[in-house]
């Protein structure tokens, strides 16, 4: 029973996620928005993630109010869902996304904590919990792109609000962990952050963030330039999340196989290989079958980012952690990879994009797998080891 509401929360929320998020850019686009402009919404929306995620988990460990914080911030964030389609001026849908994503910033970090706990001594199982999300990102996706394409750009936003509005429902049954810390939210994050480890880990996510840019703001117009149709994108969407479903379910046996920094750092290198494959060949019927890697780089790196962030935490720092982490995946590395992102397609395409990422994320992850064992042996002795 405990297992059951995280998985469910899991396939409400990243259900909601896949009705709006592969289609921002093309509503941009469709309101007559430049390249510029797109690169400065897709790239402020995640900023504001950067500093709003670590907030509230941060202020959910010290105030014991989880549930309470978790319940208004998915509220606004349905609210703003029904609002954001009704304005069309840039700088009122400025406005709105930094609101929107201001709310929606703490949602992910207060169900991987709430999951973590509820799952007691099988925290290796976190997997198939995230599962749920899988499966609802899989099924919404080729809905979402159905109905879009036959209703409009619209239909995404407010179908995406009313199942916020159900995954408010579901989230009162999670449950979170006490704190046995003391002191502010800022303490707690300065804590996390004077561990070397944690510096390195938050590299490696940085560069997760901007691969996530990549593709979930940009997929879509490139493969819209390559002749592909809004089915046709919803069709690449389930693909890939289809072959994530394995790897989540048997995430617990990659843990231990290869340990969550092993398995976190081999997915990041093949992200840069799958970026770089997209940029080569740039087809819509091969991005298809390159979308089957996707199980071996966003789901495990996920999978192995939580469990490692839960792993190197203090007892009551779970949502902080989580916070972090989400904060440096979907805030500031999604921020500069949705700015820079934009500026690319414009100036040298999709592909041009792709390869220049891909190359980028090959080059951070090799940098910090050769510095990774020396960092962490010559500050062995830093607080919080």
């Amino acid at each position: 029973m405990r297992k059951r509401w995280p998985f469910t929360f899991n396939i409400v929320l990243f259900a909601a996620v896949a009705f709006v998020s592969p289609f921002m850019v093309l509503y941009y686009q469709d309101l007559g928005f430049t390249g510029t402009q797109i690169g400065v919404l897709t790239g402020i929306s995640p900023l504001i993630i950067f500093f709003s995620a670590p907030l509230w988990t941060g202020l959910a460990d010290t105030t014991q109010r989880h549930r309470y914080f978790m319940s208004a911030a998915i509220l606004m964030g349905a609210i703003c869902l029904l609002i954001f389609p009704l304005v069309n001026a840039f700088w009122l849908v400025f406005l709105a996304a930094i609101v929107l994503f201001f709310f929606m910033a703490p949602v992910t970090p207060f169900s991987d904590s709430a999951a973590m706990f509820m799952l007691g001594e099988q925290k290796d199982m976190y997997g198939r919990i995230r599962l749920g999300g899988t499966i609802g990102y899989g099924l919404a996706a080729t809905i979402s792109g159905m109905f879009v394409q036959n209703f409009g750009l619209r239909f995404a936003f407010w179908g995406s609000a009313v199942l916020m509005f159900l995954g408010f429902i579901v989230s009162q049954k999670l449950v979170y962990g006490k704190s046995t810390s003391e002191g502010p939210a800022k303490g707690r994050i300065r804590l996390l952050l004077s561990n070397p480890r944690w510096i390195l880990f938050l590299i490696v996510a940085f560069s997760a963030g901007m691969g996530m840019a990549a593709y979930n703001n940009y997929l879509f117009p490139y493969m819209k330039d390559l002749g592909a149709s809004e089915s046709f994108m919803g069709l690449v969407v389930l693909v890939g999340t289809l072959s994530e479903i394995p790897v989540l379910f048997f995430s617990n046996y990659l843990i231990k196989r290869f340990n969550s920094y092993g398995l976190y750092m081999m997915s990041m290198f093949i992200t840069g290989l799958r970026m770089i494959l997209f940029a080569v060949f740039n087809s819509p019927g091969m991005i298809l079958i390159i979308q089957l890697l996707n199980g071996v780089t966003f789901a495990t790196m996920w999978i192995a980012g939580v469990t490692y962030a839960d792993e190197n935490t203090s007892p009551g720092l779970s949502a902080t952690a989580q916070g972090l982490f989400n904060a440096m995946v979907l805030g500031i590395g999604n921020a500069v990879g949705g700015f820079v992102g934009g500026l690319l397609l414009e100036r040298i395409g999709g592909a041009g994009l792709y390869l220049v990422f891909g190359v980028a994320t090959l080059l951070i992850v090799s940098a910090i797998a050769i510095l990774h064992p020396r960092l962490v042996s010559n500050l062995k002795a830093a607080p919080n080891q």
